[in-house]
């Protein structure tokens, strides 16, 4: 078969598709989701259209979150009342400045500022965000109803995990709660969890949302690529290539598919060439746990064992990873770092991780 060569793997956002893709949309309330003012009394009607495009953009995995000056248990008694609340991660209901109450919903969903949108029916909030936060995206409320087809997302891919990455997230909050009650050490409560990590190859009903992880990941990513799903699809296959999905679960449910990693097989050198992981699983230690599974399959293999590193202004967190797992640079080119590892010494699995592989 013909060498599939990685230099025809773009390092760039595929074209026609924004720089950030649009992970949480931050609304306001009162003449946005619905028409009046809450504090002022009345009866106050959903504007129209609006529910669905809440509904539409949880269905296509993008989080929805709110920034509203009002009075937080009315606030969220109506949208009780109107079946929406659940719909909403980490709400900032209060009297704070828009603009610091979607810092915090960033902060807490773990996401970069550049990936929300913020609706709002005021001139001044909108200014105002945009004056303090410029990457955030603003559109006026009376814009909201085609919100879907203005951010662009009628042809997104739903995967399994964009149709429950609230539910995910909700799960997460759930699992934080108890964790910040917890007395313990970190370790001690990871036990607690019964986290089974599941590193098996790519196949073709894992395409989509390993392209979506490409694209959506950026702190946890060991070189910023994105690949499309014909390259994925191809690289899948190659004789030269392990292309490995990454999912864990834990007895609160599942994360989903939260990683990936790519190998460059050669007869003796294995290269990883991508490895990657969901924000959402920054506290498990999963990147450490895969890259030590690896570089137990290398020295079984009886090969050498490298990777590339392409530094970029958020994914540090990679070069860290990499540097306590014992890997040593061999050269560098501009931004990337070829790394290497003599396998003489790789942690087991912790005691309280189940590898299936």
């Amino acid at each position: 078969m013909k060498r599939l060569e990685m230099a025809t793997v773009s390092t760039d956002i595929p074209a026609g598709r924004p720089a950030k893709r649009v992970k949480c949309v931050v609304w306001d309330l009162d003449d946005t989701v619905w028409d009046g003012a809450l504090l002022e009394g009345g009866v106050l009607n959903l504007r129209p259209g609006i529910p669905e495009v809440i509904m539409g953009l949880d269905a296509r995995g993008v989080l929805n979150s709110i920034a509203s000056k009002n009075d937080y248990a009315a606030a969220m008694a109506k949208l009780e009342q109107a079946k929406l609340a659940d719909y909403f991660l980490y709400p900032q209901i209060g009297w704070d400045p828009k603009s610091q109450s979607i810092e915090r919903i960033a902060e807490q969903v773990n996401i970069a500022v550049e990936t929300i949108v913020f609706v709002d029916d005021q001139p001044f909030e909108r200014e105002e965000v945009s004056f303090a936060l410029p990457q955030v995206r603003c559109i006026e409320a009376t814009e909201a109803a085609n919100l879907v087809e203005l951010l662009d997302l009628e042809d997104a891919a739903v995967t399994d995990e964009s149709r429950t990455r609230r539910v995910m997230y909700q799960a997460a909050y759930a699992r934080q709660r108890i964790e910040e009650t917890f007395v313990g050490t970190s370790e001690m409560f990871l036990a607690t969890l019964g986290m089974i990590v599941t590193i098996a190859p790519a196949g073709e009903a894992d395409l989509d949302r390993a392209e979506e992880l490409t694209v959506r990941t950026n702190q946890l990513n060991s070189t910023g690529r994105t690949y499309s799903r014909e390259q994925l699809a191809a690289l899948s296959v190659s004789p030269e290539h392990k292309l490995f999905v990454v999912s864990l679960d834990d007895r609160y449910g599942t994360y989903g598919r939260v990683g990936l990693a790519l190998l460059e097989l050669r007869e003796d050198l294995w290269t990883l060439r991508l490895l990657l992981m969901s924000c959402r699983v920054m506290s498990r230690g999963i990147g450490g746990i895969v890259l030590h599974h690896l570089m137990r399959q290398a020295k079984a293999a009886g090969v050498r064992f490298a990777a590339d590193l392409i530094q970029t202004d958020r994914n540090r967190v990679m070069l860290i990873t990499f540097r306590f797992a014992g890997f040593r640079e061999s050269r560098q080119d501009g931004k990337c770092l070829f790394l290497e590892h003599d396998l003489a010494a790789i942690p087991p699995a912790p005691a309280y991780v189940t590898i299936v592989a």
